[in-house]
Protein backbone atom coordinates (compact mmCIF):
# COMPACT_ATOMS: atom_id res chain seq x y z
CA UNK A 1 0.00 0.00 0.00
CA UNK A 2 2.91 2.17 1.00
CA UNK A 3 1.76 5.86 2.66
CA UNK A 4 -1.25 6.93 1.48
CA UNK A 5 -1.91 10.58 0.64
CA UNK A 6 -6.15 10.54 1.70
CA UNK A 7 -6.46 11.94 4.85
CA UNK A 8 -8.47 10.53 7.11
CA UNK A 9 -10.35 10.90 10.91
CA UNK A 10 -10.88 7.93 13.55
CA UNK A 11 -12.04 8.27 17.15
CA UNK A 12 -9.25 8.31 19.67
CA UNK A 13 -10.16 5.15 20.98
CA UNK A 14 -9.74 3.68 17.62
CA UNK A 15 -5.87 4.82 17.89
CA UNK A 16 -3.79 2.68 19.78
CA UNK A 17 -0.07 3.51 20.92
CA UNK A 18 2.62 1.67 19.69
CA UNK A 19 3.77 -0.65 22.32
CA UNK A 20 6.99 -1.51 19.87
CA UNK A 21 8.46 2.20 20.22
CA UNK A 22 11.22 2.36 20.47
CA UNK A 23 11.54 4.99 23.16
CA UNK A 24 9.71 2.88 25.66
CA UNK A 25 12.82 1.84 26.68
CA UNK A 26 14.07 -1.88 25.88
CA UNK A 27 12.83 -3.40 29.09
CA UNK A 28 9.52 -2.06 28.16
CA UNK A 29 8.73 -2.67 24.48
CA UNK A 30 6.65 -5.83 22.66
CA UNK A 31 3.22 -6.73 21.54
CA UNK A 32 1.90 -7.73 24.37
CA UNK A 33 2.48 -4.32 26.69
CA UNK A 34 -0.92 -3.29 27.58
CA UNK A 35 -1.67 0.37 26.38
CA UNK A 36 -2.60 1.69 29.93
CA UNK A 37 1.35 0.42 30.81
CA UNK A 38 2.77 2.67 27.49
CA UNK A 39 0.50 5.35 28.29
CA UNK A 40 1.86 5.20 31.75
CA UNK A 41 5.66 5.28 30.84
CA UNK A 42 4.59 8.01 27.94
CA UNK A 43 3.67 10.47 31.04
CA UNK A 44 7.05 11.14 31.93
CA UNK A 45 7.71 12.60 28.05
CA UNK A 46 6.48 16.14 28.79
CA UNK A 47 3.50 15.95 26.67
CA UNK A 48 1.50 18.68 28.50
CA UNK A 49 2.63 21.02 26.06
CA UNK A 50 1.19 19.55 23.26
CA UNK A 51 -2.37 19.27 25.46
CA UNK A 52 -1.83 23.16 26.31
CA UNK A 53 -1.35 23.71 22.14
CA UNK A 54 -4.62 21.65 21.53
CA UNK A 55 -6.68 23.80 23.72
CA UNK A 56 -4.88 26.84 22.51
CA UNK A 57 -5.26 26.16 18.80
CA UNK A 58 -8.95 24.92 18.57
CA UNK A 59 -7.73 21.54 18.16
CA UNK A 60 -5.48 18.80 16.18
CA UNK A 61 -3.52 20.41 13.67
CA UNK A 62 -4.53 18.63 10.38
CA UNK A 63 -0.60 19.38 8.93
CA UNK A 64 0.24 17.22 11.93
CA UNK A 65 -1.58 14.18 10.82
CA UNK A 66 -0.55 11.34 12.43
CA UNK A 67 0.68 8.19 10.60
CA UNK A 68 -1.29 4.91 11.21
CA UNK A 69 -0.87 1.34 10.18
CA UNK A 70 -3.23 -1.60 10.27
CA UNK A 71 -1.97 -4.50 12.35
CA UNK A 72 -2.39 -7.06 14.53
CA UNK A 73 -2.55 -6.31 17.94
CA UNK A 74 -4.19 -7.90 21.10
CA UNK A 75 -5.58 -10.61 19.11
CA UNK A 76 -7.24 -8.17 16.49
CA UNK A 77 -6.66 -5.74 13.58
CA UNK A 78 -6.52 -2.38 15.27
CA UNK A 79 -5.01 1.46 13.63
CA UNK A 80 -1.36 1.74 15.48
CA UNK A 81 0.15 4.62 15.40
CA UNK A 82 3.55 4.97 14.04
CA UNK A 83 4.31 8.32 13.92
CA UNK A 84 2.83 10.54 16.34
CA UNK A 85 2.67 8.36 20.14
CA UNK A 86 2.91 11.75 22.13
CA UNK A 87 0.22 13.53 20.57
CA UNK A 88 -2.16 11.11 21.10
CA UNK A 89 -1.06 9.81 24.39
CA UNK A 90 -1.63 14.04 25.61
CA UNK A 91 -4.96 13.52 23.80
CA UNK A 92 -5.71 10.52 26.58
CA UNK A 93 -4.23 12.35 29.46
CA UNK A 94 -6.31 15.38 28.17
CA UNK A 95 -9.27 13.61 27.92
CA UNK A 96 -8.99 11.71 31.34
CA UNK A 97 -9.02 15.41 33.07
CA UNK A 98 -11.91 16.22 31.04
CA UNK A 99 -13.47 13.24 32.49
CA UNK A 100 -12.58 14.58 36.16
CA UNK A 101 -9.75 11.88 36.28
CA UNK A 102 -6.58 13.93 35.81
CA UNK A 103 -3.76 12.17 36.46
CA UNK A 104 -2.15 14.81 38.82
CA UNK A 105 -2.71 18.05 39.73
CA UNK A 106 -0.87 19.57 36.80
CA UNK A 107 -3.49 17.78 34.00
CA UNK A 108 -6.24 19.14 36.50
CA UNK A 109 -4.89 22.73 36.30
CA UNK A 110 -4.33 22.21 32.83
CA UNK A 111 -8.25 22.50 31.72
CA UNK A 112 -8.94 24.72 34.55
CA UNK A 113 -11.37 27.49 32.95
CA UNK A 114 -11.14 26.49 29.52
CA UNK A 115 -13.34 25.47 26.46
CA UNK A 116 -12.58 22.25 25.07
CA UNK A 117 -12.63 22.21 21.19
CA UNK A 118 -15.43 20.48 19.64
CA UNK A 119 -14.95 16.98 18.51
CA UNK A 120 -11.11 17.08 19.92
CA UNK A 121 -11.37 13.34 20.42
CA UNK A 122 -13.68 12.32 17.72
CA UNK A 123 -11.74 13.57 14.53
CA UNK A 124 -8.42 12.98 15.03
CA UNK A 125 -6.59 13.42 11.13
CA UNK A 126 -4.24 10.39 10.05
CA UNK A 127 -2.57 9.14 6.80
CA UNK A 128 -2.41 5.05 6.55
CA UNK A 129 0.68 3.36 5.72
CA UNK A 130 0.88 -0.05 4.29
CA UNK A 131 3.16 -1.47 6.93
CA UNK A 132 5.53 0.02 9.25
CA UNK A 133 8.80 -0.96 7.50
CA UNK A 134 7.84 0.98 4.71
CA UNK A 135 8.22 4.30 6.88
CA UNK A 136 11.52 3.42 8.75
CA UNK A 137 13.45 5.47 6.42
CA UNK A 138 11.68 8.54 6.98
CA UNK A 139 11.73 7.72 11.22
CA UNK A 140 15.20 7.19 10.97
CA UNK A 141 15.76 10.56 9.20
CA UNK A 142 13.37 12.50 11.74
CA UNK A 143 14.61 10.77 15.13
CA UNK A 144 18.16 9.59 14.62
CA UNK A 145 19.56 12.60 11.99
CA UNK A 146 16.76 14.63 12.72
CA UNK A 147 14.96 17.16 10.84
CA UNK A 148 16.70 20.72 11.46
CA UNK A 149 14.96 22.21 14.47
CA UNK A 150 15.17 25.94 15.45
CA UNK A 151 17.97 26.92 17.32
CA UNK A 152 17.64 28.31 21.06
CA UNK A 153 18.38 31.49 19.87
CA UNK A 154 15.94 31.66 17.38
CA UNK A 155 13.22 30.17 19.74
CA UNK A 156 14.64 33.18 21.58
CA UNK A 157 13.84 35.55 19.03
CA UNK A 158 10.23 33.98 18.04
CA UNK A 159 9.22 34.81 21.53
CA UNK A 160 10.53 38.14 21.66
CA UNK A 161 8.94 39.06 18.67
CA UNK A 162 5.40 38.20 20.41
CA UNK A 163 6.41 40.07 23.23
CA UNK A 164 7.68 43.10 21.80
CA UNK A 165 5.68 43.42 18.41
CA UNK A 166 2.32 42.20 19.63
CA UNK A 167 2.01 42.82 23.21
CA UNK A 168 2.05 39.56 24.27
CA UNK A 169 3.04 38.56 27.89
CA UNK A 170 4.45 35.75 29.08
CA UNK A 171 1.28 34.04 29.94
CA UNK A 172 -0.14 34.64 26.66
CA UNK A 173 3.18 33.87 24.87
CA UNK A 174 3.18 30.04 26.96
CA UNK A 175 -0.41 29.36 26.00
CA UNK A 176 0.20 30.18 22.28
CA UNK A 177 3.27 27.63 22.06
CA UNK A 178 2.28 25.57 24.09
CA UNK A 179 5.46 26.20 26.77
CA UNK A 180 6.04 26.78 30.41
CA UNK A 181 6.25 30.05 31.13
CA UNK A 182 10.00 29.95 33.37
CA UNK A 183 10.73 28.80 30.02
CA UNK A 184 9.07 32.06 27.69
CA UNK A 185 10.33 34.39 30.37
CA UNK A 186 13.77 33.07 30.52
CA UNK A 187 14.10 32.93 26.88
CA UNK A 188 12.65 36.27 26.52
CA UNK A 189 15.50 37.94 28.88
CA UNK A 190 18.23 36.24 27.53
CA UNK A 191 17.49 37.76 24.23
CA UNK A 192 17.16 41.00 25.39
CA UNK A 193 20.53 40.55 27.41
CA UNK A 194 21.76 39.71 23.85
CA UNK A 195 20.16 42.85 22.46
CA UNK A 196 21.80 44.85 25.48
CA UNK A 197 24.97 43.84 24.60
CA UNK A 198 25.02 43.76 21.09
CA UNK A 199 28.32 43.58 18.79
CA UNK A 200 28.01 40.02 19.26
CA UNK A 201 29.50 37.95 15.82
CA UNK A 202 26.68 35.99 14.39
CA UNK A 203 28.55 33.05 14.12
CA UNK A 204 29.05 33.06 18.02
CA UNK A 205 25.35 33.46 18.89
CA UNK A 206 23.95 30.33 18.43
CA UNK A 207 26.92 28.44 19.44
CA UNK A 208 27.17 30.68 23.05
CA UNK A 209 23.60 31.60 22.87
CA UNK A 210 23.09 28.14 24.90
CA UNK A 211 25.33 28.70 27.04
CA UNK A 212 24.30 32.15 27.82
CA UNK A 213 20.93 31.15 28.71
CA UNK A 214 22.05 28.62 31.19
CA UNK A 215 24.25 30.99 32.95
CA UNK A 216 21.26 33.00 34.14
CA UNK A 217 19.78 30.13 36.36
CA UNK A 218 22.53 31.02 38.54
CA UNK A 219 22.63 33.01 41.25
CA UNK A 220 26.29 34.20 40.16
CA UNK A 221 25.40 35.36 37.43
CA UNK A 222 22.23 37.43 38.56
CA UNK A 223 23.86 38.87 41.28
CA UNK A 224 26.68 40.11 39.12
CA UNK A 225 24.60 41.66 36.61
CA UNK A 226 21.76 42.40 38.98
CA UNK A 227 19.52 40.93 36.64
CA UNK A 228 15.82 40.31 37.40
CA UNK A 229 15.02 36.81 36.10
CA UNK A 230 11.55 37.04 37.36
CA UNK A 231 10.43 40.46 35.71
CA UNK A 232 7.73 41.57 33.65
CA UNK A 233 8.27 41.92 29.62
CA UNK A 234 8.43 45.82 30.37
CA UNK A 235 11.01 45.79 33.03
CA UNK A 236 13.10 42.54 31.60
CA UNK A 237 13.81 44.94 28.18
CA UNK A 238 16.92 46.18 29.28
CA UNK A 239 17.84 43.65 31.90
CA UNK A 240 20.73 45.10 33.32
CA UNK A 241 20.79 48.48 35.21
CA UNK A 242 22.91 51.05 33.60
CA UNK A 243 25.10 51.42 36.90
CA UNK A 244 25.73 47.84 36.12
CA UNK A 245 26.82 48.18 32.55
CA UNK A 246 30.51 47.37 33.09
CA UNK A 247 29.49 44.23 34.67
CA UNK A 248 27.68 43.85 31.53
CA UNK A 249 30.85 44.51 29.53
CA UNK A 250 32.68 41.98 30.84
CA UNK A 251 30.28 39.62 31.12
CA UNK A 252 30.14 39.27 27.23
CA UNK A 253 33.73 39.61 27.38
CA UNK A 254 33.92 35.76 29.28
CA UNK A 255 30.57 34.31 27.42
CA UNK A 256 31.46 35.51 23.86
CA UNK A 257 35.32 37.01 23.31
CA UNK A 258 36.01 39.79 21.55
CA UNK A 259 35.48 40.11 17.87
CA UNK A 260 38.89 40.10 16.89
CA UNK A 261 39.23 36.48 18.68
CA UNK A 262 42.24 37.99 20.74
CA UNK A 263 40.42 37.16 23.79
CA UNK A 264 38.61 33.81 23.66
CA UNK A 265 35.54 32.72 26.11
CA UNK A 266 36.37 32.21 29.24
CA UNK A 267 34.88 28.77 29.06
CA UNK A 268 32.86 26.71 26.34
CA UNK A 269 31.54 23.40 27.93
CA UNK A 270 28.34 24.23 29.32
CA UNK A 271 28.54 21.89 32.38
CA UNK A 272 30.50 24.58 33.28
CA UNK A 273 27.93 26.99 33.96
CA UNK A 274 27.29 25.90 37.47
CA UNK A 275 30.72 26.46 38.61
CA UNK A 276 30.69 29.77 36.33
CA UNK A 277 28.18 31.16 38.54
CA UNK A 278 30.11 29.72 41.84
CA UNK A 279 32.94 32.41 40.35
CA UNK A 280 30.61 35.47 40.16
CA UNK A 281 29.61 34.64 43.54
CA UNK A 282 32.71 35.15 44.94
CA UNK A 283 34.39 38.75 45.26
CA UNK A 284 38.18 37.36 45.02
CA UNK A 285 37.43 35.85 42.01
CA UNK A 286 35.22 37.51 39.87
CA UNK A 287 38.13 40.51 40.57
CA UNK A 288 40.48 38.27 39.56
CA UNK A 289 38.45 37.91 36.24
CA UNK A 290 38.57 41.77 35.93
CA UNK A 291 41.93 42.37 36.57
CA UNK A 292 43.34 39.61 34.25
CA UNK A 293 43.52 40.08 30.53
CA UNK A 294 43.79 36.63 29.86
CA UNK A 295 42.03 34.74 32.49
CA UNK A 296 41.96 30.90 33.30
CA UNK A 297 38.56 28.99 34.34
CA UNK A 298 40.41 26.59 36.78
CA UNK A 299 42.26 29.58 38.30
CA UNK A 300 39.32 31.61 39.15
CA UNK A 301 37.06 28.57 40.56
CA UNK A 302 40.31 27.64 42.45
CA UNK A 303 40.09 31.14 44.22
CA UNK A 304 36.53 30.90 44.35
CA UNK A 305 36.93 27.59 46.24
CA UNK A 306 34.47 26.39 43.85
CA UNK A 307 36.48 23.27 42.91
CA UNK A 308 34.98 22.54 46.96
CA UNK A 309 32.80 19.26 45.45
CA UNK A 310 35.33 18.05 42.95
CA UNK A 311 38.38 18.01 45.82
CA UNK A 312 35.54 16.03 47.45
CA UNK A 313 34.56 13.81 45.02
CA UNK A 314 38.59 12.74 44.66
CA UNK A 315 39.13 11.94 48.12
CA UNK A 316 36.09 10.57 48.52
CA UNK A 317 37.14 8.06 45.45
CA UNK A 318 40.01 7.35 47.14
CA UNK A 319 39.14 6.35 50.46
CA UNK A 320 36.35 3.82 48.40
CA UNK A 321 39.24 1.81 46.87
CA UNK A 322 40.81 1.64 49.61
CA UNK A 323 38.16 0.36 51.27
CA UNK A 324 37.73 -2.16 48.80
CA UNK A 325 41.78 -3.30 48.44
CA UNK A 326 41.06 -3.85 52.54
CA UNK A 327 38.79 -6.70 52.07
CA UNK A 328 41.93 -8.53 49.96
CA UNK A 329 44.97 -7.10 50.31
CA UNK A 330 45.92 -8.96 53.34
CA UNK A 331 46.91 -11.76 50.71
CA UNK A 332 49.26 -10.01 48.56
CA UNK A 333 51.46 -9.05 51.48
CA UNK A 334 54.57 -10.29 50.37
CA UNK A 335 53.89 -8.59 46.91
CA UNK A 336 56.83 -5.85 46.16
CA UNK A 337 54.25 -4.17 43.83
CA UNK A 338 51.73 -3.43 46.39
CA UNK A 339 54.27 -2.63 48.94
CA UNK A 340 55.69 0.32 47.00
CA UNK A 341 52.07 1.55 46.25
CA UNK A 342 50.94 1.17 50.18
CA UNK A 343 54.18 3.41 51.04
CA UNK A 344 52.95 5.86 48.29
CA UNK A 345 49.30 5.87 49.89
CA UNK A 346 50.81 6.30 53.19
CA UNK A 347 52.79 9.48 52.64
CA UNK A 348 49.65 10.82 50.67
CA UNK A 349 47.76 10.10 53.55
CA UNK A 350 49.94 11.32 56.13
CA UNK A 351 49.75 14.86 54.68
CA UNK A 352 46.14 15.04 53.70
CA UNK A 353 45.75 14.33 57.71
CA UNK A 354 48.59 17.10 58.41
CA UNK A 355 45.82 19.62 56.35
CA UNK A 356 43.20 18.88 58.74
CA UNK A 357 45.27 17.94 61.96
CA UNK A 358 42.69 20.10 64.12
CA UNK A 359 39.73 17.97 62.74
CA UNK A 360 41.88 14.64 63.28
CA UNK A 361 42.73 15.50 67.18
CA UNK A 362 39.24 15.99 68.14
Amino acid sequence: MAIGTELKYAKLDELYLDPMNPRLGRNNIGRDVSQEKVLELMGEWTIEELALSYLESGGFWTQEALLVTKEKLYGAQRLVVIEGNRRVAALRYLRDAVNGRPANQKWKEIIKGRKIPDKLFDEIPYIEIGSREEIESFLGFRHVTGIKEWQPAEKAQFIAKMIDERGMDYIQVMRKIGSKTDTVRQHYISYRLLLQIGNVPDEDIEERFSVMYLSLRTQGVQKYLHIDIYADPHKAKKPVPKTYLNNLANFALWMFGDSNKEILPLFTDSRQVDNFGRILESKEASEYLERTKQPKFDMALRISGGDEPEIIRLVETAADNIEMALTRAHFFKKSKELQKVVERVTKDASQLADIFKVIIEK
